[in-house]
């Protein structure tokens, strides 16, 4: 991302299964963070509704979505030109147990 805008480096697309699992997941990135990295977002939006929740952690932006939501702002479309890079969740025991 840092070649293509100036506010951030990275991008974390992910999605939940539905309200309750996106604001699950939004929390324990958060929890994950600040636990392992002493990381604190700067800001976010869409908590209470959790249909997107997006995590500003300035060098990188993370988006949890609803199925739904996800697929209205294909977000992997619109910065396709982005070079992507998949994660293995098992690698990180809390992430892949939630």
């Amino acid at each position: 991302m840092e070649d293509v805008v100036g506010y951030t480096d990275a991008f974390v697309i992910c999605s939940g299964q539905n309200a309750r699992h996106v604001q699950a997941i939004a929390e324990e990135v958060e929890l994950v963070l600040k636990h392992d990295e002493g990381l604190l977002p700067k800001g976010g939006e869409g908590r209470r509704e959790g249909d997107w929740i997006l995590l500003d952690f300035l060098d990188c932006v993370v988006h949890v979505f609803t199925p739904d939501m996800r697929d209205y702002y294909r977000l992997e479309q619109l910065w396709g030109d982005v070079p992507r890079l998949e994660l293995d969740l098992d690698a990180h025991p809390s992430v892949a147990a939630g």
